[in-house]
């Protein structure tokens, strides 16, 4: 599955935990959260829920495609897949078959930045899991049947989910376009032609230099104590190694001199689509309350029926059938700000792009109102709390942040930093973050194959 910090070892891991000692909450107002580490460096997370009794484990793994060495993009994705193919005391698929014996689910991610594995389960099987994950981060299965068996998997994946959909054909040129040399160009699934190159070799040297306990965060949600998942952590993964780690790239973001643009016509494609996509800061790299002004523009200007591009767009102007916008800001270089147009029938693309540039001159000039912004603001609060109130949900806010280099108090504090925005500081953001030069607009059209 794909979803779109440096290397810590043992002793640097102990040092980023040093001042939240075991069993003390990582703030004195909010005692949920405990943070701690295991001799080998294996950083954890103890988000206490005692609403049900079950827990989710995560375990991130601080390596994403944008590790990938030169040559062999989707490898991170494509060892996702190889976690699952078995150990010799848990061969084939019986990782997953004893999870959903014992009444649990499982499954896994990847984006650039990050790798994360995580199971749901009765809290009674917490120490099973843990065994589980911990037998598979040195003992798995990486025979060459089982490597080529899992990249014709996914290769199959990318035809399903890429090379069919002319949407994805197209964000994907977008981004090696936007990105220029920066490795956030290349897929998170890989080239095809890339993926193909993957061999027994590679897998074992990334599994090798990649794949431990000093590389990694354990998160455990649920009815748990710190106290029992550190009993239970030291006796599954305390007993892993730690091994000397591949230290992380780190990729210089190239300056963009003017806008990229791209037209595409297929003839799989029925109806026109407008995307747009732009570099701007990220939470890891925005100056204080930036990324959060871009998160509450993005939910002003395209969040929902509600929004600018909405009303104007579509509901008063009736030149489009769905227009929207959104902001990814979690990630360890620089983020994006999406937005996107489906033309009405009759229409013309530039025309629907035209009225897109009018209003983010308009967000650029003035201050955006107030009721306005304080339901934008009202919204990103609430259905971060909603989210939150999911388990899987809750574990994952606080792997995301501290797998990228964010803390606890990032995460504590999101919602009263999105409250402090205000209408001069969206006005800011989009006059100086979300820019032409920083910009790559695509046409999707339908049409005959070049």
């Amino acid at each position: 599955m794909v979803r779109t910090g440096s290397c810590l070892r043992a002793g640097i891991a102990a040092a980023l935990f040093a001042g939240v000692a075991f069993g003390t909450p990582a703030r004195a107002q909010d005692a949920r959260v405990f943070q701690f580490a295991l001799q080998n460096g294996l950083a954890v997370v103890v988000v206490p829920d005692h609403r049900a009794p079950i827990v989710t484990q995560m375990l991130w793994f601080r390596v994403g495609a944008s590790d990938d060495p030169p040559g062999y993009s989707g490898l991170a994705h494509f060892f996702e897949h190889m976690m699952f193919r078995g150990t010799a005391s848990v061969p084939g698929d019986q990782f997953a078959r004893t999870v959903a014996r014992n009444g649990g689910d499982d499954d896994a991610f990847t984006t650039h930045d990050y790798t994360a594995f995580y199971e749901q389960i009765a809290k009674e099987h917490l120490r099973l899991v843990m065994s589980l994950d911990a037998d598979r981060m040195v003992n798995l299965d990486l025979s060459d049947p089982g490597v080529r068996t899992e990249r014709d998997v996914v290769l199959e994946e990318r035809r399903m989910r890429i090379d069919n959909d002319p949407q994805e054909l197209l964000r994907e040129q977008l981004e090696a376009a936007l990105q220029l040399s920066h490795p956030y160009g290349r897929p998170v699934i890989g080239w095809p032609e890339e993926v193909r190159r993957i061999g027994r070799i590679e897998a074992q040297a990334w599994y090798n230099r990649r794949y431990a306990p000093n590389n990694a965060i354990l998160v455990v949600a649920g009815d748990v104590t710190p106290d029992e998942v550190r009993m239970d952590a030291e006796a599954t993964y305390g007993k892993v190694y730690a091994r000397e780690l591949v230290p992380r790239a780190e990729p210089a973001q190239p300056p963009r001199l003017g806008e990229t643009r791209l037209s595409v016509s297929r003839e799989d494609v029925k109806v026109p689509f407008l995307v747009r996509l732009y570099r701007v800061a990220s939470y890891t790299e925005a100056k204080p309350g930036e990324a959060e002004a871009l998160a509450v523009m993005a939910q002003l200007l395209g969040g929902d029926a509600t929004s600018t591009l909405y009303r104007e767009l579509v509901v008063k102007r009736k030149l489009a059938s769905d227009a929207g916008a959104s902001y990814s800001g979690y990630v360890r270089d620089a983020g994006e700000f999406e937005i996107y147009a489906v033309p009405r029938p009759g229409v013309r693309i530039d025309a629907v792009e035209q009225a897109i540039d009018a209003v983010l001159a308009q967000y650029a000039a003035v201050p955006q109102r107030s009721p306005d912004l304080e339901r934008a603001k009202t919204q990103l609060v609430a259905d971060a709390t909603y989210r939150r109130d999911n388990q899987l949900e809750l574990a994952s806010a606080y792997g995301e942040a501290l797998v990228i280099g964010l803390t606890a108090d990032d995460v504590h504090e999101w919602p009263n930093r999105i409250r402090a925005v205000t209408g001069d500081s969206v006005r800011e953001v989009a006059a100086k973050d979300v820019v032409e030069k920083e910009a790559a607009t695509g046409y999707l059209l339908p049409g005959k194959k070049p």
